[in-house]
């Protein structure tokens, strides 16, 4: 007989003390009512949805009825409680999820790294050592380390598929509005996306079916004859450590071993034009328009660097952004075109090993090169509104990276299925 909804969360809290750092809040009087009403509904009979009963955490950056939403931040302290659930929120509700409690992450989720001097930096699972990726941090811990079976997180230039990705699990990144975006504190509202994270395809299906409240169902017997993919090349290899290089050629082979057909697609061009379509990054733009009022108020209970880095958005003119809006849609639309008979194409979801914690809080230099390495192959999927998925890709010693599948906005379930079919590829089977 499986043990009770209650008697598996009692586990967790228990092997999980305060939470910290992996949690910035635990919901234990909620969870504990939540995994005893699972509980009534297995007795019952009764089951709400595919994740009744499952232990479920959130990003701090998403509302929580009658807790204050952090962000990661010291600058929101004696911010008032949420109101309400976020919309996200409400729906893992309805389904019966259990909400352990919001996970720990990058302060205003502004960078791929994953360091946090107000709540602390969770050491990424398979070695504490080394950073777990941000911004959803906490989230991709959470899951790793089996305090939660599913988490939500956020995704504006990777922070579902870095982190994923470095603590060997599987992260995505929906189609920009899959799931609605109300009552989540935002980074770039054109860049964001609300996404999942769990230990395989088939979790991050069910649990994006419930944020998004349709269906994301996976199917069986897809014929991978009838399957072409694109294979990055040119920059996104561009200065990838040997042992990520390897592993990606490796999963390559074994991906054309099932039978799918592969071929070659150079974005560099592309990318470089969507890069200079303002005077300084898009995200910077979008951010310091966030941040305004409340970095007038509270700028110095920031973090220095994500300071400097919503400061780089500051110049830029109303004019530019504009423009840079209108030369994006063409891009966007660009892309689509070259991708045109492809179901999708392959990148290392990050170029290299995740350095150590210590590395990236002793130095600027090199938390600056690590975070834009870092960045740079997931964040193509965010300026060209892609959906895209980061699969366990093992690099061996303890290590993880990611193989990142991608393909044009709106075909979420295609993709869904498609890494599917190739997660055992990119695991080394």
């Amino acid at each position: 007989m499986s043990r009770s909804v209650r008697d598996k969360l009692e586990a967790n809290l228990a092997r999980i003390g305060d939470g910290t750092p992996v949690f910035t809040k635990l919901l234990l009087d909620t969870a504990r009512a939540e995994a005893d009403a699972a509980d009534r509904r297995r007795e019952a009979g009764l089951e709400l949805s595919p994740i009744d009963g499952t232990i479920v955490s959130v990003k701090d950056l998403l509302d929580v009825k009658g807790v204050t939403t952090w962000a990661g931040s010291s600058a929101l302290k004696g911010a008032a409680p949420a109101a309400q659930d976020a919309p996200s929120v409400a729906r893992l509700r309805r389904a019966g999820a259990v909400i352990i409690g919001k996970t720990n992450m990058t302060e205003f989720a502004f960078s791929g790294i994953g360091l946090n001097a107000t709540f602390g930096t969770p050491g990424s699972a398979p070695d504490k050592a080394r950073i777990p990726g941000g911004s959803s941090s906490g989230a991709a811990v959470s899951v790793a380390e089996d305090s939660s079976e599913l988490t939500v997180g956020t995704d504006t230039g990777g922070s579902c598929r870095i982190p994923a990705a470095f603590n060997g699990i599987t992260g995505m990144k929906p189609t920009h509005k899959t799931v609605p975006d109300e009552g989540c504190f935002p980074l770039a509202p054109s860049l964001d996306s609300i996404g999942p994270l769990a230990k395989d395809v088939a979790g991050c299906a069910r649990l994006l079916s419930v944020l998004a409240d349709r269906p994301f169902a996976l199917e069986d017997g897809i014929s991978a004859g009838r399957i072409r993919l694109g294979v990055a090349r040119g920059g996104f290899l561009a200065e990838a450590e040997p042992s990520v290089a390897r592993v990606y050629e490796a999963a390559i082979e074994r991906v054309t071993r099932l039978g799918i057909a592969v071929e070659p697609v150079d974005f560099d061009a592309l990318y470089k034009e969507m890069l200079a379509i303002a005077p300084v990054p898009l995200v910077t733009v979008e951010a310091s328009a966030v941040h305004r009022d409340l970095m007038a108020s509270k700028g110095d209970a920031y973090d220095r660097r994500v300071a400097a880095r919503i400061a780089i958005g500051v110049p830029c003119k109303a004019a530019d952004y504009i423009i840079a809006m209108e030369r994006r849609r063409a891009l966007i639309a660009r892309l689509a075109a070259l991708l045109d008979g492809l179901d999708g194409f392959l990148a290392p979801t990050v170029p290299i090993e995740a350095p150590t914690i210590a590395a990236m809080e002793a130095d600027d230099e090199a938390f600056h090169t690590a975070n834009r390495l870092i960045l740079r192959n997931p964040a193509f999927g965010n300026l060209f509104d892609l959906c895209s998925i980061s699969l366990p890709m093992p690099l061996g010693d303890k290590l993880s990276g990611g193989l990142m599948l991608s393909a044009v906005a709106g075909r979420d379930r295609q993709l869904l299925n498609l890494a599917k079919l190739i997660e055992p590829a990119a695991a080394g089977h």
